[in-house]
């Protein structure tokens, strides 16, 4: 019969992230250190953050059907711990379901505790995770109760540093996100609030966005789709762009335009300083704050969400090109980064700056590149 009160230690990783990846989980009486259960399996290609929390799931499915009543679970996965106790955000749609998994398995006990530990201190589950891992790539076994150290550590794991021998074999490939902001305007080039208001491009912005078309079909020969805001500055440059790709068609989408400024519409910051300062430090201090008559940071996030998550199903593994303006890539570049709310007012993006980002169906992400500018040597 299991004690009333148990211990998990669970681990899980990829060799590649996404890669050929693996779990696992050890359920022990936290009095003695007996080993009452054991769980490990191979996932195929996922990211590292996908098998942490499977092998969670599995220690927490393994506790249940051992009748534990309380549960102490250890892993060495900062974000996991964190996310379970609602300290950190959880950002990525991939893992959003398994983390709705683990707390409703949560929901069967009557108390769990979650606690991070160094991985010297979870070689068990690390070692049934490097198995499971091995079995994945293909790679012969280890038998993980010798106690012999893995091979690889079985998170963050660096394909540069792994045997000669192995090489990861994807089941999937991710889809490609080139973000490009538009080419300049008459209000770019004064740095005043440009936002549902339709200013074209200027004739330096026409030529940026010629620049910008070469240089995204020297990135990208084939692209799946061009998808652009419906306003005409993001038209235009989406319109250079196809050109150099090939007369690619280009599809507007709603959800891609600009954060709607509301009454800053057409001023500097300094005089949306002067006018409205205490407006201002509101905006700045938080993303649920709309300028006066205006669209906040997280309406906005919203909405570029859609947009990502739509790409994701309608073209996997394809690349797909993305004109829009400063906020709604900032929100996909922060989201990507799992970066906090300052990062907006942090990062600049120029007119007519490239970023790539690419997204995985399990929910991995991998930024690329931000804010490429080299293109645009030379454009006065």
């Amino acid at each position: 019969m299991a004690p009333r009160v148990v211990a998990i230690e669970a681990d899980g990783g990829s060799r590649g992230n996404p890669g050929p990846a693996g779990y696992g989980a050890v359920v022990r009486d936290p009095e003695t250190g007996e080993v009452l259960a054991e769980r490990s399996e191979s996932l195929g290609t996922a990211t590292n953050n996908v098998a942490e929390y499977q092998g969670l799931i599995a220690g927490l499915t393994a506790a249940a059907e051992l009748g534990a009543a309380e549960v102490d679970v250890r892993m060495d996965s900062k974000l996991v711990v964190e996310q379970m106790c609602g300290r950190w955000q959880i950002k990525h749609p991939g893992l959003r379901p398994l983390a709705a998994q683990a707390a409703a398995l949560v929901g069967r006990f009557t108390a769990v505790r979650f606690s991070w530990i160094p991985r010297e201190q979870n070689r068990h589950a690390d070692a049934l995770a490097n198995a499971a891992m091995d079995a994945a790539a293909g790679r012969p076994a280890r038998t993980p109760t010798t106690g012999q150290p893995p091979a690889t550590p079985a998170t963050g794991s660096d394909p540069a540093t792994a045997p000669a021998s192995w090489e990861p074999r994807p089941s999937f490939t991710a889809t490609r996100l080139i973000l490009v902001r538009h080419g300049e305007t008459e209000y770019t080039e004064q740095r005043r609030y440009s936002g549902r208001g339709d200013v074209p491009l200027s004739e330096t912005g026409r030529a940026q966005a010629r620049a910008t078309g070469a240089r995204v079909a020297a990135l990208a020969p084939s692209v799946a789709a061009v998808l652009s805001s419906p306003l005409s500055r993001c038209t235009s440059t989406a319109a250079a762009i196809a050109g150099a790709l090939g007369d690619v068609p280009v599809r507007t989408d709603d959800d891609l335009i600009e954060c709607d400024f509301g009454q800053w519409e057409g001023h500097t910051f300094a005089e949306v300083r002067q006018q409205w300062p205490g407006e201002m430090d509101a905006w700045l201090a938080s993303p649920r704050i709309a300028p006066p008559g205006g669209e906040s940071f997280t309406h906005v996030a919203e909405r570029a969400h859609r947009v990502t998550a739509g790409l994701l199903t309608a073209y996997p593994g394809e690349t797909v090109v993305v004109v829009s303006h400063v906020s709604p890539i900032k929100l996909v570049l922060r989201d990507a980064l799992a970066a906090g709310d300052g990062f907006l007012h942090r990062l600049f993006l120029d007119a007519a700056g490239i970023s790539v980002l690419d997204m995985w169906p399990d929910g991995g992400v991998a930024v690329r590149t931000v804010n490429d500018t080299a293109h645009l040597a030379g454009i006065d």
